[in-house]
């Protein structure tokens, strides 16, 4: 669905639920990272944008007080939160995003009405592309329009972060609420991540495109991987003296190789060098030299692969089969996105070859994993907007 046909069906869906048409409706994207992973929690950059994929909800004023009730369109499930004091966790569990944010405006001073509110996303779960941002971000675009309190972007995205971490217990970076809150069409958000200062870069070339490829497979593994990374970064910006990575050149840590485990050394050199890509990245965009900015799509892969061993063989598969079609095909340039072991891949692409791109990538994907990839195309899109007030 397209967005409008997305807001379309919520207004439907709402009528239908509540017997009359909706008062306020707001809208946050997903989003998709084209580079920078991993950077995050180093005090680095990343470069996502906001996908053409949607959180619409709708609402209006509830006769009785003292409670939201908010209505999901996909599993036609309703959540029943308390407003009458303190916002707390409650079922079902996906209304907790929703909690977390309205506790955000409750700790503001902001009075909070009783409403009636349903939603429904074009994101997909589970892939890695922040449908539990755009959520979030949706509720706290609703909930600007219903009690007239707008908000600063960078404190209506750290609100929402600071809902997925106390009330989702998800303990998230900034980037995905800040694309969601931030994302301008036609536009990447060069974030960085220490000062949490933003740069919009733009992408105005419509003979490009995003190509976003869910590789419908997620690893399970012990929990453990993250934070042992993590840990890792932290003990080669220790052994370098350093606050964090982002402080640290390569031809530092070349120099201090042989002070380090050589696990440390690897992980060390993923985030620095991913560091200097992503900005590298955000000039090639700029002057839309978009074989440059394949090749450091590849690079980071190849980097994650093999020095941060995030990926996976159907992850590796995707890039494997864009590579083999090269710029001839279409192909700038592909990589794993999000925290890795599966998900999804995102790939450069030339807008008039996406179908042929498309059709090769899950023709093989297939026969290669077994599994079916669902894939996608889009531009750089708009953040959060109140659509109706």
């Amino acid at each position: 669905m397209t967005l409008q046909e997305l807001l379309s069906h919520v207004t439907a869906g709402f009528r239908e639920k509540y017997g009359r048409p909706p008062r306020w409706m707001a809208a946050a994207p997903g989003r998709v990272n084209l580079i920078g992973e991993h950077t995050d929690y180093n005090d680095g950059f990343v470069l996502p944008m906001a996908i053409e994929r949607y959180t619409v909800m709708a609402a209006d004023t509830a006769g009785a007080p003292g409670k939201i009730s908010v209505y999901d369109l996909a599993c036609r499930e309703v959540a029943e939160i308390d407003i009458s004091g303190a916002v707390t966790q409650g079922p079902p569990k996906w209304s907790n995003y929703l909690r977390g944010v309205i506790a955000g405006f409750q700790n503001r001073g902001v009075k909070v009405p009783a409403l009636e509110v349903a939603f429904q996303s074009t994101v997909p779960l589970g892939g890695g592309l922040s449908s539990s941002a755009a959520l979030e971000v949706a509720a706290a675009t609703l909930l600007e329009a219903a009690t007239g309190k707008r908000l600063d972007p960078v404190e209506k995205a750290l609100l929402c972060q600071k809902a997925e971490h106390e009330f989702a217990g998800m303990p998230c970076g900034i980037m995905d609420q800040f694309i969601s809150v931030m994302g301008r069409e036609n536009h990447l958000l060069l974030l960085d991540c220490r000062s949490r200062q933003t740069e919009l870069v733009p992408m105005n070339d419509p003979s490009v495109s995003i190509l976003i490829i869910n590789t419908n497979v997620k690893h399970e593994l012990s929990g453990s991987e993250y934070p042992t990374r993590r840990r890792q970064c932290e003990a080669a910006a220790g052994i370098l003296r350093a606050a964090s990575l982002r402080d640290v050149t390569a031809e530092a840590l070349e120099r201090a190789r042989s002070q380090m485990e050589a696990v440390v050394y690897r992980r060390a050199r993923h985030v620095i060098s991913e560091i200097e890509r992503t900005l590298h990245a955000a000039e090639g965009i700029r002057a839309a030299n978009w074989p440059t900015v394949g090749q450091l799509m590849y690079a980071s892969h190849y980097s994650l692969r093999n020095d941060y061993e995030v990926s996976c063989p159907e992850l590796d598969a995707v890039v494997d089969i864009a590579e083999s079609l090269g710029y001839r095909g279409g192909v700038y340039g592909c990589r794993m996105t999000g925290g890795g072991f599966g998900g999804c891949c995102v790939a450069l692409v030339r807008t008039d070859a996406i179908e042929t791109i498309s059709q090769k990538i899950a023709a093989d994907y297939h026969v290669r994993t077994g599994a079916k990839a669902t894939i996608f195309s889009s531009r750089p899109a708009a953040g959060a907007m109140v659509v109706k007030s």
